[in-house]
């Protein structure tokens, strides 16, 4: 597989390892791109969950005439259940027309570069593009090169901004139930502390930049090997907690990250120690967190970062946070197709 790796570098500087701020300081290019959550303001923000709410609630026969026949790529380089199957179902209850182009099944696998595929898609008729790509930067590239709204479905280590989004959402449901108005402060007084991989999870770094933005608390927990020191220099709002037993005693939210094997790049962990210290079980919730209400992202590794009990009990919102991804992930596929019509209407007269 060829990717425009010098061209994703020339344009964006991208670290990796966990930045002291967002490394991509502009803003995406077009209007209806999504590329990191520092790219949204409040109002955004709050735009966008109020779509959500109003689409999921729609009649679906009147809902699927909002996109009718309106073309999206999904562009998934890396393996996906959640996000590529909750982006198209989004996609597809809108009314809108989807291809799925992997990278074992297109000319990615022949060696075509990111930027000839992008423009393919659009030569082919896709107004948007969803694309999830192992390289941090490639949607910024992806959106330069074909000036299409690209919606970032996960970049390398860098981000992951609609999962931001729906954890957000499932967040407030739980301990903001019926709050519509967001602000710096909406989240005033929560601790949500994640644990696990945090160097390598483009979801905890999007939650990072995002959820301290409303006042929230952001506790970091894990081993020196998986959270280096530096990860508090992210934004404010943030600290490391290594103690897991003490970070749960604090938190209304644990979001909990699996180990990713494939990043890990020959560092070694002894598994029976990260278990001991870090995974989450019945016992230690009922003790340190009895009333905390347990998320993760996936895939889920049972009896690793937590145990089939936590994940299948009263207290996990594991399911609400897969179900908020097609809400929110609706709401994104529209603003990205309505928005794009505007700029080519604009860019017309």
């Amino acid at each position: 597989m060829t990717v425009d790796r010098q061209s994703v570098r020339a344009s964006r500087t991208v670290p990796n390892s966990l930045p002291a701020s967002t490394p991509f300081p502009a803003i995406a290019q077009h209007p209806g791109s999504l590329l990191s959550v520092a790219d949204l303001t409040l109002d955004h923000i709050a735009h966008i969950l109020a779509r959500a709410s109003a689409l999921e609630s729609e009649d679906p026969l009147a809902r699927a005439h909002r996109l009718a026949k309106r073309k999206i790529a999904l562009l998934f380089y890396e393996s996906s259940t959640r996000t590529r199957t909750s982006f198209e179902l989004a996609a597809k209850s809108l009314g809108a027309d989807t291809t799925l182009v992997s990278s074992l099944s297109s000319s990615i696998e022949k060696g075509e570069s990111l930027k000839d595929t992008g423009l393919t898609l659009r030569a082919l008729g896709a107004e948007a593009i969803l694309l999830r790509h192992p390289n941090s930067g490639a949607p910024w590239l992806l959106e330069q090169v074909t000036g299409l709204p690209v919606l970032n479905a996960g970049d390398g280590m860098h981000e992951h901004p609609s999962q931001a989004l729906l954890d957000l959402r499932t967040i407030l449901a739980c301990l903001r139930s019926g709050v519509t108005a967001i602000a710096a402060d909406t989240l005033s007084g929560v601790t949500v502390t994640i644990t696990g991989d945090i160097l390598h999870s483009r979801v905890a770094r999007s939650n990072m930049l995002l959820l301290p933005r409303l006042g929230a608390q952001v506790q970091l927990c894990g081993p020196p090997a998986l959270l280096p020191a530096m990860a508090a220099e992210v934004g404010p709002g943030i600290r490391i907690e290594r103690d897991f037993d003490r970070a749960l005693a604090s938190s209304q939210i644990v979001m909990m990250l699996r180990i990713q094997a494939e990043r890990l790049a020959g560092l070694q962990l002894d598994l029976d120690e990260y278990r001991r210290d870090y995974q989450l079980t019945a016992a230690r919730l009922a003790v340190h967190a009895p009333a905390a209400h347990i998320l993760h992202p996936g895939p889920i590794i049972r009896g690793l970062e937590l145990t089939a009990e936590v994940a299948d009990g009263p207290q996990s919102r594991i399911l609400d946070q897969v179900r908020n991804g097609v809400a929110i992930r609706m709401a994104l596929v529209e603003r990205a197709l309505n928005l794009h019509t505007s700029a080519v209407s604009g860019a017309a007269q």
